[in-house]
């Protein structure tokens, strides 16, 4: 119940976008170590924000256009062409830009090299390219684009998560930088990024199961 009670909350929490300002940010989401984006910005090779579909992610890049980070993030294309529409414009009430799933590798890599902020989610696999990883102690399908481009750009995975509080106020918590080590291949630094970014939303997820939103077949 607990987990669909969350999940209304969210919706209702997108809807209301057009009302969001920087004092609704000041008075309803505590930013923790925003600090650590800020540093890992400093290397110039622009940051992959790592969240889930956990407590409201959505909200959470609409505050980071609030805040005034350039923020891009690749999204699901909405079969009904007026609910994509209304996602796509609702996101670009703040400085939130969205990249459809498709075209969306070469923006990826754009967005990188103009040192900007590139969320994506790391717990559910839409492609065909995923990696097969323990998560919560079973094997479990993942997408291993963050990791290839942290290994190819450089650039730094932090993870991020918003979280709702009982009082239906928000901790926005920013983890340390995950940076790419010299590895002896390509493959064994994603599965070494990967494992480390995971256990970061496996510990989420862990503590706040009720708002983890994943409702297909997962393991």
């Amino acid at each position: 119940r607990d987990v669909f009670r969350n999940f209304a909350k969210y919706l209702v929490d997108f809807f209301r976008f057009s009302k969001i300002d920087s004092e609704y940010i000041k008075k309803f989401v505590k930013l923790e170590g925003l600090s650590n984006i800020d540093e890992a910005l400093k290397r110039g090779k622009g940051v992959i924000i790592l969240s889930a579909h956990m407590g409201n992610w959505e909200l959470g890049g609409y505050v980071f256009g609030k805040l005034g980070y350039p923020i891009s993030a690749v999204v699901l294309t909405h079969q009904n062409e007026k609910i994509n529409k209304f996602f796509i414009n609702q996101r670009a009430l703040s400085n939130f830009r969205s990249i459809e799933i498709g075209p969306s590798l070469r923006c990826c890599y754009n967005v990188l090299k103009n040192n900007e902020l590139l969320a994506l989610l790391g717990d559910r696999n839409f492609a065909s390219k995923g990696v097969s990883i323990d998560f919560f102690g079973r094997q479990a399908m993942m997408p291993k684009g963050p990791a290839v481009l942290c290994v190819r750009t450089g650039a730094a995975i932090v993870c991020g998560f918003m979280i709702r509080q009982k009082d239906d106020t928000f901790k926005f918590i920013f983890e340390k930088p995950i940076y790419p080590e010299a590895a002896a291949s390509e493959e064994e630094s994603v599965g070494k990024i990967m494992r480390q970014y995971l256990s970061s939303v496996e510990r989420s997820v862990g503590e706040h199961p009720d708002q983890w939103y994943v409702f297909k077949y997962f393991w």
